[in-house]
C-alpha cells in the first residue's frame, strides 16, 4: 500500500469525508478547495486547478494585477502535502493539508508562497549547514470584544469564564497531533494567545494556519466569533503573531555558548543583525494591513522601533536567553507581525534577512534597554503601510530571494490596499477588516 492508500485509508477509518486544501494569498487570506476523501489519489497525481489571480486579492475580496499577475488568463494546480494531512478534531468529518502550487505543466509556481519558504530554508543549510527552528505566537479576541472575558489582563477570571471552549481547543490541538506550550488569557478584553512547540520554518508556517483554522473552529461550536486581525476595535491593544527563532546546527543551539552579545555565537549575531537590517521592508510582510499600523503604536509592546534588546518587549527584535539548563531555550522573537501576515512569506522573509546577514558578516548595534520612546534618537519602524511597502521595493536582499513575479503581486497588492482604505477613519478600517483573517 503506498503512501497515498495508506493515508485515504486512515480518513476513512476516522470518518472523514472532505479534504481541505489551504494556501494562504498575499493580503493574508487563507483561501480554501475541497475534494471528497475519495478523490485524495487523483488530487495528489494531477492538482486541483485554481486561477493565479488569487495572488493579487486585497483583503475584501478584489483584485488589483502586478506585472506577472492579474487577469483571467492562467491556471495552476493546487497538490496537497500529505506529510501534514491532519484529521481535524474541531471539524468532525474533515481533514485538512496545505498546498504547494504548480503551474499547469507541473514546473514550480514563481509565486507559491510555500515554495518561497521552502526554498529559504533549503538555502540555509545548503550554504551554511544551518537548520532553523520557529514557532509563532496566535492571538485572537473571542466574542464581541465587549462583555466576553471581561476579566482583569491575563487574569484567572477569564480563564474560569472561558474554561470549557479553552478546554476544548486543547483537547482538539492534542488530538491534531500539535503541541501547545502555553494557553492564556492576553491584555485585551476577550484576548487569547496559544503558542506550540517550534518547527521547521514551513512546518511552523502550516502549523499557523492550522492552529488558527482550529482556534475558529472550536470557537464557531460554542457560538464565539473569533478576530485575528491586528486590532479587533479601536481602543486597547491589538492582536499579534509574534515569530520566535534559533538557529542549530549539528544539535547545538547558536544562540548560546558564544562569545556574541548574552552569549550569541557568531552566526546568530549575523543572522538576527540581517533581520535587524531588512525589519522596514519586512513590515511589509509581517505587518502587512493599513490595519496593521493602528497596532504598532509606542509604548503597547508591540514593537514599534528599530531597535533589539535582551528580553525588552518594546524593541521589535527581542533576544531571549532562556534559562541555563534548557539548551533550547536561547531564542529570539520579532514582535512587530501581526495575524493579517501570510506565515510562509514571513519565515521566507525572515530566512532571506538572515542569510544575507550570514553572507556578509554583519554585528548588530548596541541594544536597547528600557523604552525606546522615551529615549531621544530612536528611530521608529515604518508607521504606516505605504512607507514599509517602499522599503519591500527598495530591498535588493528581499527582491532576489522572492523573485520579480512573487515580490511583484505583494507590492501591488500592499499598494492596492494601501488605497482601498486611504480616506478611512481608524473605526472604518477595524470594521472592515476584524472579520476577514
Amino acid at each position: 500500500m503506498d503512501h497515498t492508500q495508506q493515508a485515504m485509508a486512515r480518513l476513512t477509518s476516522a470518518g472523514v469525508r472532505g479534504i481541505a486544501l489551504t494556501w494562504v494569498d498575499n493580503a493574508g487570506i487563507t483561501r480554501v478547495k475541497t475534494v471528497p476523501t475519495a478523490r485524495l489519489k487523483e488530487t495528489v497525481r494531477n492538482g486541483v486547478g485554481m486561477s493565479p489571480v488569487f495572488d493579487v486579492y486585497l483583503v475584501d475580496d478584489s483584485m488589483t494585477d502586478s506585472p506577472h499577475v492579474g487577469g483571467p488568463d492562467g491556471d495552476l494546480r493546487l497538490v496537497p502535502d500529505l506529510d501534514r494531512l491532519t484529521v481535524l478534531a474541531g471539524q468532525p468529518g474533515w481533514a485538512w493539508a496545505p498546498v504547494d502550487r504548480f503551474q499547469a505543466s507541473r514546473a514550480p509556481y514563481p509565486g507559491c508562497q510555500r515554495r518561497f519558504a521552502r526554498r529559504q530554508m533549503e538555502r540555509a543549510f545548503e550554504e551554511f549547514e544551518l537548520e532553523l527552528l520557529m514557532g509563532f505566537e496566535t492571538e485572537w479576541v473571542v466574542g464581541d470584544g465587549a462583555t466576553t472575558g471581561r476579566g482583569p489582563a491575563y487574569g484567572m477570571a477569564r480563564l474560569v469564564e472561558l474554561s470549557d471552549y479553552l478546554g476544548e481547543l486543547v483537547e482538539a490541538l492534542g488530538a491534531q497531533g500539535v503541541a501547545p506550550l502555553q494557553l492564556h488569557p492576553e491584555y485585551a478584553v476577550g484576548q487569547f494567545e496559544v503558542s506550540v512547540a517550534p518547527a521547521n520554518p514551513v512546518a511552523a508556517a502550516d502549523l499557523a494556519v492550522l492552529v488558527r483554522e482550529t482556534v475558529r473552529a472550536v470557537s464557531t461550536r460554542n457560538g464565539l466569533p473569533a478576530s485575528f486581525a491586528p486590532m479587533a476595535g479601536t481602543e486597547g491593544l491589538g492582536n499579534g503573531r509574534h515569530l520566535h527563532l534559533s538557529l542549530w546546527r549539528d544539535g547545538k543551539n547558536l544562540c548560546r555558548g558564544g562569545d556574541g552579545p548574552f552569549g550569541m555565537t557568531a552566526d546568530c549575531e549575523a543572522f538576527l543583525a540581517g533581520v535587524y537590517r531588512e525589519l522596514p521592508a519586512l513590515m511589509a510582510l509581517g505587518a502587512p494591513s493599513p490595519a496593521s499600523y493602528l497596532r504598532l503604536r509606542p509604548s503597547r509592546w508591540a514593537g514599534a522601533y528599530h531597535c533589539w534588546g535582551l528580553e525588552n518587549r518594546e524593541a521589535a527584535l527581542r533576544f531571549v536567553t532562556g534559562s541555563p539548563d534548557d539548551l533550547g531555550a536561547a531564542n529570539a522573537e520579532v514582535k512587530s507581525f501581526d495575524g493579517a501576515a501570510n506565515p510562509y512569506l514571513v519565515v521566507g522573509g525572515v530566512l532571506a534577512a538572515g542569510l544575507a546577514g550570514l553572507r556578509e558578516e554583519l554585528t548588530l548595534p548596541v541594544p536597547v534597554t528600557g523604552d525606546p520612546a522615551h529615549q531621544p534618537g530612536q528611530r521608529r519602524l515604518p508607521a504606516e503601510l505605504p512607507e514599509a511597502t517602499r522599503a519591500l521595493a527598495d530591498s535588493a536582499v528581499l527582491a532576489e530571494a522572492m523573485g520579480e513575479e512573487l515580490l511583484g503581486a505583494v507590492v501591488a497588492v500592499r499598494r492596492a490596499e494601501a488605497e482601498l482604505f486611504a480616506a478611512a477613519g481608524p473605526e472604518e478600517l477595524v470594521v472592515a477588516t476584524r472579520d476577514r483573517y
